[in-house]
């Protein structure tokens, strides 16, 4: 922390210092010795009594405004809330049930899967896929081999997809003499993106499906001839992101709209589809109503030192986990990412190092005279976070007799001291190596948080066998972690270089390997494919948890590349991410009338 002294000339002595800064323990020569150099920052001085004052040097990031309006938020609603379309839906749904049962055991029904998943309907239909794929699992290998490509390809995705056991040798019928895929393949542009979106559900040591993802990108990135424009409609749009890569509520609005000129398009499925998202949306508006309310009874968006961002904050929960029923899951985890990036702008940006000091201390006591020694901007924060966290402990203990305090304390903590780390590695001038950078990264990027508080949030039955398991950092969890944290990296890493954050991965591996930013940014793109080959593997483990829990893990590194694929959709409010929250929350889609 840097320091002016501001001398009143009624001062009895210029050695004497306010009470309100013995907690400092560092002499003030020694804290202006810590500052970086080079830096641009905001000077807010404060005179409180007749003595010698110091006044916080702080930085300033200078985040955007919120781009929402509260009051437009509070007032979100829809005609979709009435019994009348719900009625509806459910006449349709018993329509599609009945169209998948008498499918099965036919290609057609991997189709009809498909097509079900993509336009967000699966979990109304579970135990129908389930028994559908089961038929697709247990094929002789003789059909295997007289399938297309198209159909092996959305065979094998599905099934990897849905845990099967299912082996990349089902795709040697396409190989030559020499073990290469031939060439014949890139006349068939169906069967290309559907061989390319299977390719995404890899393992670790599956070679082959390496070369299938480079065979099939780099095909479909040389397509030059007239094809279907829909078809070509969903080349750009996979070669953008992979079907597997995105999240699934916004794919779902892209697709419905794509479907309806499918060559096979079910009329009575897109109507269930344009219908359920609508409905669904209303819920989704009454649960960002209940957490606007919220964050306006809090206050802190007052302060201006922080993203304010809180429709950004509930888009990270809905990717999560966007079913209906988990309203009280989406709004809860809202609140708690809220506070996350409040604190975590505290570290960044904001917060002195010997203020840090004391506010990780107080994380680590966890009660509320632990605030003593606080600056009054702290206070307020930590007060927010006590509380928050105590409203969600006072209702599980309510319900499931469960007290989650102890788990709560430790997932704060720990987050707490990992933004301590980066803090000092900033203030000292160091630069990690990319190992130790990512392995204090996993934590500080706050996915094992979040991801416990899922499971508060979602699970009838809370146990501690469960916990342990999820504290234990599962590969499940560390997975989730790392491609938020590599995703985030690439979309924010030099914005929040230029304004002196701590260097990110790219800056690392740049430090370390003595390459290009290009060079670098490249390497973070290969380490993400791997990361998603050890979460395929890991979404097939066996954990003391359930669903929604085991989906919203990959589900998170979903949204991290939603979130980021355009640059930092998080910090910066009027870009992407405010054209695609207008499609999830504000904009119904246009509904034939009857």
């Amino acid at each position: 922390m840097a320091v002016q002294f501001l001398v009143s000339p009624l001062l009895c002595s210029p050695t004497t210092f306010s009470s309100k800064f013995a907690p400092l323990q560092r002499p003030w020569s020694n804290i202006v010795a810590v500052l970086k150099k080079n830096v641009v920052y905001a000077t807010s001085q404060q005179i409180i009594n007749p003595v010698l004052e110091p006044v916080v040097i702080r930085r300033s990031a200078n985040y955007q405004p919120n781009y929402w309006d509260y009051d437009s938020l509070m007032s979100l609603t829809s005609d979709y809330k009435a019994d009348i379309y719900r009625e509806k839906a459910e006449q349709l749904k018993e329509k599609v049930r009945e169209l998948i049962n008498d499918s099965v055991g036919s290609v057609r029904s991997l189709d009809l899967v498909d097509a079900i998943q993509r336009l967000g309907l699966k979990h109304y239909y579970n135990e129908e896929i389930k028994n559908a794929l089961d038929h697709h699992a247990f094929i002789e290998q003789d059909q295997w081999f007289k399938d297309d490509l198209y159909t092996t390809s959305l065979r094998f995705r599905l099934l990897r997809l849905h845990g099967y056991d299912v082996a990349q040798d089902v795709f040697d019928k396409f190989k030559d003499e020499n073990g290469s895929l031939k060439m014949y393949l890139t006349e068939d542009v169906k069967g290309l993106l559907s061989m390319y979106e299977a390719s995404y559900l890899g393992l670790e040591g599956e070679d082959f499906m390496d070369e299938v993802k480079a065979f099939t990108t780099k095909h479909l990135k040389e397509l030059k001839e007239n094809i279907n424009p829909t078809l070509a409609m969903k080349v750009s749009h996979s070669l953008e992101l992979p079907l597997h890569w995105r999240t699934s509520r916004l794919e779902s609005r892209w697709y419905i709209d794509t479907y309806e000129h499918e060559d096979n398009m079910v009329q009575v499925l897109l109507d269930l589809a344009k219908l359920d998202y609508n409905i669904v949306q209303a819920t989704h508006q009454s649960e960002v109503r209940r957490l606007t309310r919220w964050w306006k009874d809090l206050g802190l968006y007052e302060m201006d030192f922080f993203r304010d961002r809180i429709l950004e904050h509930y888009f990270w929960s809905l990717g999560m986990v966007p079913e209906e029923q988990f309203g009280r899951f989406r709004v809860g985890l809202a609140q708690v990412t809220t506070l996350i990036t409040v604190i975590d702008d505290i570290y960044d940006v904001y917060g002195s190092l010997d203020e840090l000091v004391l506010f990780t201390a107080a994380v680590e006591r966890w009660e509320v005279s632990a605030m003593e020694q606080l600056p009054h901007y702290m206070k307020v924060c930590y007060m927010a976070l006590l509380n928050t966290n105590n409203e969600m402990g006072y209702e599980i203990l309510k319900e499931q007799g469960y007290d989650i305090t102890p788990n709560q304390k430790k997932v704060w903590v720990d987050l707490c001291k990992a933004y301590f780390l980066e803090a000092k590695w900033f203030y000292e001038g160091y630069t990690p190596t990319l190992e130790e950078y990512l392995d204090n990264a996993v934590m500080s990027i706050a996915a094992p948080l979040m991801l416990e508080n899922c499971y508060f949030l979602t699970t009838e039955k809370i146990t501690k066998e469960a916990l342990d398991c999820i504290e234990s950092m599962p590969s499940l969890i560390y997975n989730s972690a790392m491609l938020l944290r590599l995703a985030d990296d690439l979309g924010t890493s030099s914005d929040e270089i230029a304004r002196g954050d701590v260097p990110k991965s790219i800056q690392c591996y740049m430090h370390e390997a003595g390459v290009s930013e290009e060079v670098s940014r490249e390497h973070v793109k290969y380490l993400i494919n791997e990361t998603w080959k050890k979460m395929n593997k890991a979404r097939t483990g066996q954990y003391p948890f359930f669903e929604p829990f085991i989906s919203a893990a990959p589900n998170l590194g979903r949204q991290a590349q939603c979130m980021y694929q355009f640059g930092d959709g998080h910090g910066i409010p009027d870009q992407e991410t405010k054209d695609r929250l207008n499609s999830l929350l504000v904009e119904p889609i246009p509904l034939k009338k009857d």
